[in-house]
């Protein structure tokens, strides 16, 4: 039975190599078979927790069991993998029905796939039609991920973020080809430039990769120099990135194209950034809507008035206080928080929410004591409740 190799490990699919590494190396210890003599379940947890190791800590395995789930990888976690061994190793069987399969692809297309970027795979196969395997071989650059961290008024008002990273870009001299005059090598004979070759034994069916290409579909006989035959180069790569007001905590945007370059002129990977957005002193936000606190003072409070804020957008807003509002009261300001973003454009905002507090001066003149005693003279006192 194939297990999800998050499960196994106990990280999110999000987890980064460093997270991946230090579950592992936790489980491996407790699991160990040394520590756990004549444990039969401690030996197959061991087993599944390198099976699932060897997947995640490689980003082609990775890549494509993201993409296409355990159900493409059939049998991978089995007895063949060996203790401790590569469910995903060179030789094995592949489960082939023919028919519809992922998203309009022929389970046989799903399957080739994979054992190109695996080198292997295994199963039966029933030779229920099919569609057949492609003209060549592709390869997909890595997805890469970005963590952009902005102030709440940039998230206010949207921004354009410049972006430098290093990764694999497509090779200028080549155009990604990988040969020296440009072109695109003729496919592998051996191989009919699927990049595996597959040998029969009655019922079943063996892929290997195939040795004289490679794995790569082509028979690249005078290779370019400057990439030296993988149609990409490493180098700094900078992009801008329009992040859109009222963005939240959090979200993730996606650059389509904008990954690493495919090698030998494979489709590019997508750039994914996470957006952080930093505490702001004046305001705090709760989805759409802004708090925020503002001093009044007491005369004001008793007998009614005005004060100006500022708002987010550094704008000053005159705001009607009743008489006897209280310290501690809420105001609402509607149309003042945070821009609602639809998929094109704003489609409104948030509102403005004002905390009353006060301030007691901690010197009075004179006069202001005069005349805080004279208002305290003034004020009824409360009666005193009897038995009767």
């Amino acid at each position: 039975m194939n297990k999800n190799p998050y499960e196994v490990l106990g990280v999110a699919r999000d987890a980064n190599d460093a997270d991946i590494k230090k579950a592992y190396h936790k489980l491996v210890m407790k699991h160990h078979p040394d520590k756990n003599p004549g444990d039969k379940s401690a030996e197959e947890k061991f087993k599944e927790i390198n099976n699932a190791f060897d997947v995640l800590k490689d980003p082609q395995k990775r890549a494509a069991y993201d993409r296409f789930g355990a159900g493409a990888f059939a049998g991978g976690n089995g007895a063949s993998a060996g203790a401790g061994g590569n469910p995903f190793g060179a030789g094995g069987f592949e489960f082939n029905f023919g028919g519809a399969g992922f998203d309009g692809m022929n389970l046989n297309d799903v399957v080739e796939e994979m054992m190109r970027s695996m080198g292997g795979g295994f199963g039966f196969n029933t030779g229920a039609g099919g569609g057949g395997r492609q003209s060549a071989a592709t390869f997909r650059g890595r997805d890469m991920l970005h963590t952009v961290v902005i102030d709440l008024r940039d998230a206010y008002f949207g921004k354009t973020e410049t972006v430098k990273f290093s990764t694999n870009v497509k090779c200028e001299k080549c155009s990604g080809h990988g040969t020296t005059d440009g072109k695109p090598a003729p496919e592998c004979a051996r191989c009919g430039g699927s990049g595996v070759v597959r040998t029969r034994s009655g019922f079943f069916a063996n892929e290997s990769v195939c040795q004289e290409c490679g794995g790569t579909g082509r028979n690249i006989k005078n290779p370019c120099k400057q990439c030296d035959a993988s149609g990409v180069v490493h180098k700094q790569k900078e992009i801008e990135v329009k992040i859109p007001a009222g963005i939240e905590d959090g979200a993730r945007l996606r650059l389509s194209g904008q990954g690493e370059a495919g090698p030998l002129g494979g489709q590019p990977g997508d750039f994914y950034i996470d957006v952080r957005i930093r505490p702001d002193k004046t305001f705090e936000r709760a989805g759409a809507d802004l708090y925020t606190r503002a001093s009044v003072p007491f005369n004001i409070l008793a007998l009614g008035g005005e004060i100006e804020i500022k708002t987010i957008d550094d704008k000053n807003v005159s705001v009607k206080i009743s008489s006897g509002t209280q310290v501690g009261e809420r105001l609402r300001m509607r149309g003042l928080g945070m821009p609602i973003s639809g998929r094109a454009s704003v489609t409104g905002r948030g509102d403005l929410y004002i905390d009353i507090t006060t301030e007691v001066p901690k010197k009075l003149s004179e006069k202001q004591k005069k005349a805080l005693e004279e208002f305290a003279g003034t004020t009824p006192a409360r009666k005193k409740r009897g038995l009767f």
